[in-house]
């Protein structure tokens, strides 16, 4: 009995939904290949590109950050790549919640799409508040100084008063956003072109102050702490560092695969939109960065505030607010892509029955989840008005890297998924080869595949989950190995090269144990180019910088995590529609059943009841 109980909660927990449930969508397909491009530019060339350079340049990378986000933007095209092939497989809103519901199962789907809300809610709060604060410095504190006189809120870890303002503006952008998908990417879409369209200004203007020397400052002009000069002030480890920091710059981009179920032709403009969007994401921070650091020296940069501050040192107070007021568009902007995802995260889950039913009711009017928009706009408008989310911004960095890596590895197996029919066609030929033949072989011939399986079967499937699962957990260890040369390369050790070396072998060799086995043969729109290499380059860029963050944020994602499981175990478990199928499938197979057996034994009777007469008239003649 505990056999079989664990067995049957295993079952339950990795039950997966198919890819072809459910393909009638209540939501209005109109969303085209620009609105979802547009949707990836505005969620993510926001706030970033007004901080993020004069910050990373100063603090980590000096110059070289303009290598820093080339190395970020390589780490974002590869999740996004994946993230294109899985948008042309699953045209679904959910994002990342319905990838793994497909590929790995319930349980960890419903632990993705939980991390999801968190990840935009909580990203959706620091942008509304970032808005504010933009504002009331611009206007000279009025909002700051009134409320935190009047209405001081002394609770440590929240705010210094109740921002009002933030709360009103996210209520807003909730109902602009419920009254439905078209015209609030309408709204977005001119935000957005007026957000490059001020940063095409930065670049251009900029290219009449710039100065190729301060790129090369020597050492003894730069100030104490400010590293040695040069175009790589802090060294390697400094680029490396500012990478990381400008890789939460593109996280947003995903928010192109949730608007799926709306979007006119989603195997086509999914992908599209994907690679466009940060393909001028990349070239909007290369060209701001460039500008940036070679108008001003990066150890006079403002950190909060780089664009204005340039402009105003050289006396171009035009090109100042200019700027300002370009930053507020790019804000709205920013906050539009950031909200925009959340509801139908919720929309999904609740739709799959993982959530409470409500919050995934469509209006009749508006053909948009607009409950659970509104109720999900209150409470990133609570976040943003009473808590402080400076001790929180590290949770979307954990939220967006985890989903990150998750795509990839539902990428990979996916691509070496089994075609049931293919396999079902060969073994009836009697042609199945290598792994489907019970003929003693060696290990290493089937795990490489050395019999030349062409076709996918189950066991080659779980060599491939069973290596995907291996290489994530190994490259944690290998995070832990490969920290050591980006902290303190100057005391590395020959021991120390060993160990990296040794390392890399077991990575290298799971790949190469993939990239072995047979892949599927479902045709598809677009494809992740170089797998499992690919995808796998992804996932330990994503791990590594999981490994980075600090203990207490993953303690606060762990309490997260633990409110989520309650409600799955309390409500999503019982309520869940893959369940319910299985309880309909089962009902009908008993009644089934029982009518078979009520029929033989009527042929019994029936059998029965003709060989009497004959067994009398046998009697009595």
């Amino acid at each position: 009995m505990p056999s079989w109980s664990v067995t049957n909660a295993f079952r339950v927990l990795t039950r997966k939904k198919p890819l072809e449930d459910s393909n009638e969508s209540k939501l209005a397909k109109v969303l085209s290949a620009f609105d979802l491009t547009a949707l990836g530019i505005g969620s993510t060339l926001g706030v970033g590109v007004y901080v993020l350079a004069g910050e990373v340049s100063k603090q980590y990378a000096g110059p070289a950050v303009v290598v820093s986000f080339l190395i970020a933007a390589i780490a974002s095209i590869f999740a996004g790549l994946c993230y294109a092939e899985f948008g042309a497989r699953v045209p679904k809103a959910g994002s990342a919640y319905i990838y793994s519901y497909v590929t790995i199962g319930e349980f960890i789907a419903f632990l993705i799409g939980w991390n999801l809300i968190l990840e935009y809610a909580i990203g959706s709060a620091s942008v509304v508040k970032g808005l504010s604060t933009y504002l009331d410095q611009l206007c000279g504190n009025p909002m700051s100084s009134f409320l935190g006189t009047h209405m001081p809120l002394n609770i440590e870890g929240m705010g210094a008063y109740p921002d009002l303002f933030a709360f009103v503006v996210t209520i807003l952008f909730s109902l602009a956003i419920a009254v439905g998908a078209k015209e609030s990417t309408r709204v977005n879409n001119v935000f957005t072109m007026l957000n490059l369209g001020v940063v095409l200004f930065v670049i251009i203007a900029g290219l009449f102050k710039v100065s190729s020397s301060n790129w090369s400052i020597p050492k003894s002009q730069v100030p104490e702490g400010y590293g040695d000069g040069g175009f790589m002030p802090y060294g390697v480890s400094g680029i490396i560092k500012g990478a990381a920091v400008c890789f939460y710059g593109f996280i947003g981009f995903d928010c192109i695969a949730t608007a799926g179920e709306e979007a006119k032709n989603p195997k086509k403009s999914i992908p599209f939109a994907v690679i466009v969007s940060l393909a001028m994401i990349f070239l909007a921070y290369f060209g701001v960065s460039t500008v940036l650091t070679m108008m001003l020296p990066y150890f006079e940069q403002d950190e909060k505030a780089p664009l204005p501050h340039v402009f105003r040192i050289n006396g171009w107070h035009v090109a100042e607010y200019v700027v300002s007021i370009g930053a507020m568009f790019g804000l709205c902007s920013s906050m539009m892509g950031a909200m925009f995802p959340l509801p139908r995260i919720v929309f999904a889950m609740s739709n799959d029955g993982l959530l409470f039913k409500f919050l995934g009711d469509i209006s009749e009017k508006y053909k948009t989840p607009f409950k659970g928009t509104m109720i999900t706009g209150m409470l990133t408008g609570i976040l943003a008005a009473v808590f402080n989310l400076s001790q929180l911004v590290n949770m979307m960095s954990i939220g967006t890297l985890l989903a990150y890596s998750m795509v990839a590895s539902c990428v990979l197996m996916l691509r070496y998924e089994v075609d049931d029919r293919r396999e079902s066609r060969i073994v009836a030929n009697g042609r199945a080869t290598g792994l489907e033949q019970d003929r003693p072989c060696a290990l290493w011939r089937r795990i490489f595949n050395l019999n030349g399986q062409t076709v996918p079967t189950k066991q080659t499937s779980r060599i491939v989950t069973y290596s995907v699962t291996l290489f994530s957990l190994w490259c944690m260890v290998f995070s832990q190995i490969l920290t050591k040369f980006e902290e303190d390369l100057a005391n590395v050790t020959s021991f120390d090269g060993i160990k990296l070396v040794l390392g890399t072998i077991p990575l290298a060799v799971l790949l190469l144990v993939i990239s072995r086995q047979p892949t599927s043969g479902v045709k598809l729109s677009f494809k992740v180019p170089l797998v499992p290499w690919l995808p796998g380059i992804s996932i330990l860029i994503n791990i590594y910088l999981m490994i980075k963050l600090d203990i207490l944020t993953w303690i606060r994602f762990s309490i997260w995590i633990a409110i989520g499981l309650a409600i799955f175990l309390a409500y999503g478990i019982r309520h869940s529609r893959l369940r319910q199928r299985e309880q309909r499938n089962n009902s009908i197979a008993m009644m089934r059943d029982c009518s078979n057996s009520a029929l033989l034994g009527g042929q019994e009777n029936s059998k029965y009841s003709n060989e009497v007469p004959l067994i009398l008239m046998h009697s009595t003649s």
